[in-house]
C-alpha cells in the first residue's frame, strides 16, 4: 500500500460487501483498529459506512453495529431495506447503497488525496476511473483469497492499489469469540440480504 503521511484519506465501507468478504475469510473486523490503522497512514478526514437496515422488523441484527459505528468515528449512511421472497420461499432483504456511495465519493474528491474503498464490487470500476481522473488515488480493500474471489478482477485492475483483506487480518481483526457464546446475528454470519 502506498500512503503518504500528508495524504488526506477518506474511507468508504460498503457494509454488505465488506461483511461478506470478512465472513468468507473467517475474520471478525475490529472497526476501532481499522480507523486507528488508517490514521497512521495519513490524515483521516472521514470514514463512511453504508448499509441498509430492516426498518419493519422488531430487531435488526445490523442495528447494534450501526449504532456503535455511529458513536465511534464513522459517518453512517443507511436506508430502509426492502423485503422480498426468493424462489425457494425464503424471506430476503434488498438494499443497494451503490448510488449513495458513488455520490459521496465523487463529492469527497474535492477534499481528499486518497480514497480507500472497502468493496470488491465490479460496478465501482467506472466510479474509480472518474475519481482517478480528478487526481485522487484509489485503494480497494477486498479479497481474492477465497473461493469464489470477492473482488472483481476489473476493479482490481482499475484501482491504484489493491489490498487483500486477508493480509490485513492480523492488523484489523479481533480474536474469534467462543462459538458457544451468544453472538449477535451480524457477527454470526446470518446474512439474509443482497447488495
Amino acid at each position: 500500500m502506498t500512503f503518504y503521511p500528508t495524504d488526506k484519506l477518506a474511507l468508504f465501507v460498503d457494509g454488505a460487501n465488506f461483511f461478506s468478504a470478512a465472513r468468507v475469510l473467517n475474520i471478525d473486523i475490529d472497526y476501532k483498529k481499522l480507523l486507528d490503522e488508517f490514521r497512521k497512514r495519513g490524515v483521516l478526514i472521514r470514514a463512511y459506512y453504508y448499509t441498509a437496515i430492516a426498518e419493519d422488523e422488531d430487531y435488526s441484527p445490523i442495528r447494534p453495529l450501526a449504532d456503535w459505528l455511529d458513536y465511534n468515528g464513522f459517518t453512517m449512511v443507511t436506508k430502509p431495506a426492502r423485503s422480498y421472497t426468493d424462489a425457494q420461499g425464503r424471506k430476503r432483504w434488498r438494499g443497494d447503497m451503490k448510488i449513495e456511495m458513488a455520490v459521496d465519493i465523487l463529492e469527497m474528491t474535492a477534499h481528499a488525496d486518497h480514497i480507500v474503498l472497502f468493496s470488491g464490487d465490479g460496478d465501482f470500476c467506472r466510479l474509480v476511473a472518474a475519481v482517478q481522473a480528478r487526481g485522487v488515488r484509489v485503494t480497494v480493500v477486498s479479497t481474492v483469497k477465497s473461493q469464489p474471489p470477492q473482488a472483481s478482477d476489473d476493479l482490481r485492475r482499475q484501482c491504484d492499489d489493491f489490498v487483500d483483506l486477508n493480509d490485513l487480518a492480523a492488523i484489523i481483526g479481533r480474536p474469534k469469540r467462543d462459538q458457544n457464546s451468544a453472538l449477535p446475528r451480524f457477527i454470526q454470519g446470518d446474512d439474509d440480504h443482497d447488495d
